[in-house]
């Protein structure tokens, strides 16, 4: 692999988050391939635990004012530290386009950041890369602009979606100072994003894949209990869809004794728990609240059905290709989901897994069919694995990554 000789300034939305597994699997896979990387996350963590990669990352992580008035003298030193630069100017003409359009706080709140971030870049910088094409991306844009280096970014699900157009095509285009490259863990965002870019190959389908060097090896058999554990592992918010799977729920019939486990965060939480009461199902459900990926994968190991009922939110929100469906298969767990997104890129329903209709009536009678199919679910859950370990491994993505960073660094 080509190993980079200048620092790479990765910017983030916040560090460490449970939820972005994906994002610090890359960055240590990164750094062990020889990437010299600083962390500047835009906001501070709200998690209270975090996950063993996290310990594994070296590199050196700083913030970035998550609100302006919270630090008026480093965003004041920032700006006074940029306006001899010329590329101060084109950074705030690149600014004042994109505050025409959108003229809210956050998008002046990005311009500080970016004065404090290319102000405070070490000398040695020699490119950025975001994760995250809408509030990073944007920030890491006018640094970059500031300080004339060239900077990429990786797009994933919600950045994609529920960005406008005109943001996407100018973050793309190397006449609005876009970027040099754009990694998606899609094919169908990547699709969507060619036809947005300049160049179609300034856009590159690069699957986060995983790395099983981090996972136990999977069971050789599940434990027959009599009760079928259903899992499901997501934030409680509207696109994952769990509101429809808790309706599911309350129609399994009653000969069968289940349970089921989730895992997560999230602000709908209290409704969706009123909800379960509401339907009398408080007994034989478990909110385990937000877990580290030790605890995920020992829930996975014991549980016999993994749920994830995807659909697009009514803001155009929805999943890419979530990391967890190749978590549960990394552990043979028979997975259950929806052709939502790149949902099918993984699995192909009745090959791989199942994928369902979201409404509760539909979510509730796969439900049923895979709880009383104990052989069904195995020879599911050994395809999943093999489409994992033959299409889906880390390895080759970080090794296409890493050749576009190297694009990056000049001279």
């Amino acid at each position: 692999m080509t190993i980079a000789r200048s620092k790479l300034a990765v910017v983030v939305k916040g560090w460490p988050r449970l939820s972005e597994t994906f994002i610090a699997q890359e960055l240590v896979a990164l750094e062990e391939a020889g990437h010299d990387l600083e962390i500047w996350s835009l906001r501070f963590p709200t998690d209270k635990k975090t996950h063993p990669l996290h310990e594994r990352l070296r590199a050196p992580v700083r913030y970035l004012p998550e609100y302006l008035h919270q630090e008026p003298w480093r965003v004041v030193k920032g700006l006074l530290c940029n306006l001899g630069r010329k590329g101060f100017w084109t950074a705030l003409g690149l600014w004042a386009k994109d505050l025409r359009r959108d003229f809210t706080r956050n998008r002046a709140r990005r311009f500080g950041q970016a004065c404090v971030l290319a102000a405070e870049m070490p000398n040695d910088t020699g490119a950025l890369y975001a994760h995250f094409m809408h509030t990073p991306a944007s920030v890491t844009r006018y640094a970059a602009a500031m300080r004339r280096l060239n900077w990429g970014v990786s797009a994933h699900a919600k950045d994609i979606w529920t960005s406008p157009e005109w943001e996407k095509r100018e973050k793309l285009q190397a006449s609005t100072a876009g970027a040099t490259f754009l990694a998606t863990c899609t094919g169908f965002g990547a699709e969507h994003l060619q036809g947005l870019a300049d160049t179609p190959d300034r856009v590159e389908l690069i699957y986060h894949g995983l790395d099983l060097a981090r996972f136990p090896a999977p069971p050789d058999s599940r434990t027959e209990t009599g009760v079928v554990r259903f899992l499901s592992v997501g934030r409680l918010v509207e696109k994952k869809g769990f509101d429809n799977l808790i309706e599911a729920l309350a129609l399994l019939p009653d000969s069968l004794d289940w349970h089921w486990d989730h895992i997560g965060g999230g602000g709908l939480g209290d409704q969706f728990k009123t909800r379960a009461e509401a339907l009398r199902l408080t007994d034989r459900i478990t909110w385990h609240g937000a877990c580290d990926q030790p605890e995920v994968i020992e829930a996975m190991r014991r549980s016999d059905v993994f749920v994830l009922p995807s659909r697009i939110a009514s803001d155009g929100d929805r999943d890419g290709l979530p990391n967890v469906l190749m978590e549960a298969a990394s552990q043979k767990l028979c997975i259950l989901s929806t052709p939502v997104s790149a949902i099918p890129e993984f699995i192909t329903s009745g090959a791989q897994g199942i994928l369902s209709d979201d409404a509760p009536e539909a979510l509730a009678a796969a439900m049923s069919d895979l709880a009383q199919g104990p052989e069904k679910r195995r020879l599911l859950s050994e395809a999943a694995y093999d489409r994992l370990t033959s299409h889906f491994l880390m390895a080759p993505g970080i090794a296409q990554l890493d050749r576009r960073i190297a694009t990056l660094h000049k001279g």
